[in-house]
């Protein structure tokens, strides 16, 4: 039991530090940040982790899911001391694969920071074995919970303390690859579609596949409080609802309404544009030619065959521009018929080439830099 030891190395306050996890009181993403901690761990199960997780949080369960399941089940079946004494040995026995796999290269001043889903009894016992190893180990005050409760405040329960200008035009007048520009730039800028991992159109889905509701309200969340509210942030004109993910109601509220900057570029163009942009699409025949087959109802029976019939003869300029003057610009039009929001300038993104983009951006950074 000589682990268990303090070290006579360290000061009686470190002992102290190192022999006892800390609580830590979250406030926002600037206090975790200013904690200074090196590693953020979630013990949750893979599949909690999966669905959201703290920003930057790394992933130690010490419960797989099939685990978890277990101990619940005995815990409702059998008796909460059972499952006690089972999760206690389960947890033991990941925690230690932890230590031995992931963490034995961490310094003696190495200072993580634990939680689980309500910073009990997974994070607590993860953490007092980093103590006791004599690492300056604190627990999440709440746990993820905590987090969420945040996430939830900020974006469903308060007004953004925001001011948006949106960057709106036509699918294929290269709006995405505008808004990567002007943040490159410099500019203020929230990549919606990014964080949602889908180009925002029923055709916009991504291989990596979209975030759950609450892992996309997390990536968004840490976005906004980078931001300077003193300045505009620029965003795409967007629907509520991007792929399978909602904008939250303060975020939505916020943008809804919003001036815009409007983007042009003549048709042709913008064919050419998306079919190099949805090659990973294009690539995928099987794919596409299921999700044409999903918009029957829409267009027709007449045109989805003519779509699919280019679709089969890799005539993907012309699937394009079909797709252009049949189903996108009808459905844009009647999306923005609605839409009152002030017009603050129209630019024309040219050939949609690159210099015609970054071109593009200069002029959007230009425009927004006046509010």
């Amino acid at each position: 039991m000589g682990y268990l030891q303090p070290d006579p190395a360290l000061s009686q306050d470190a002992r102290g530090k190192g022999l006892r996890p800390k609580p830590f009181v979250f406030t926002d993403l600037a206090g975790l940040a200013a904690a200074g901690f090196d590693t953020i761990i979630d013990v949750r199960s893979p599949s909690e982790f999966a669905e959201d997780r703290v920003p930057g949080a790394v992933s130690m369960p010490v419960l797989s899911d099939a685990e978890r399941a277990r101990v619940g089940t005995i815990y409702v079946q059998d008796s909460p001391f059972a499952a006690r004494r089972i999760g206690g040995a389960l947890v033991a026995r990941n925690t230690a694969r932890h230590v031995e796999d992931h963490l034995s290269d961490k310094p003696r001043d190495w200072r993580p920071l634990v939680y689980c889903w309500r910073g009990g009894q997974r994070s607590g016992a993860f953490a007092t074995v980093l103590a006791q190893i004599g690492w300056d180990v604190a627990v999440l005050d709440g746990g993820y919970r905590t987090w969420r409760r945040h996430v939830a405040t900020r974006l469903y329960d308060e007004a953004l303390p925001l001011t948006f200008i949106r960057l709106d035009g036509l699918t294929g007048t290269g709006k995405t690859a505008i808004l990567t520009r002007v943040a490159a730039m410099g500019g203020q800028v929230i990549d919606l579609e990014g964080l949602a991992r889908h180009r925002g159109s029923i055709l916009g889905d991504l291989e990596t596949g979209q975030p759950a509701q609450k892992g996309f309200e997390s990536a968004l969340m840490e976005a906004v409080e980078t931001l300077d509210a003193r300045l505009p942030v620029l965003v795409e004109a967007e629907s509520a609802r991007i792929g399978s993910v909602r904008l939250p109601p303060a975020l939505w509220a916020a943008m809804r309404g919003a001036p815009r900057i409007m983007v042009t570029a003549d048709p042709a163009a913008r064919a050419a544009y998306l079919a190099r942009d949805y090659v990973d699409l294009t690539e995928r025949t099987a794919a596409l030619a299921e999700k044409l087959d999903g918009l029957r109802a829409l267009a027709g029976h007449a045109r989805a065959e003519a779509w699919q019939a280019m679709l089969a003869a890799g005539q993907h300029t012309a699937l394009a521009a079909a797709l252009i003057a049949d189903h996108y610009d009808p459905a844009y039009r009647r999306a923005r018929a609605r839409d009152d929001g002030q017009v603050l300038a129209e630019l024309s993104a040219g050939d949609l080439s690159e210099s015609a983009l970054d071109h593009a951006a200069r002029a959007v950074l230009e425009r927004l830099n006046r509010r």
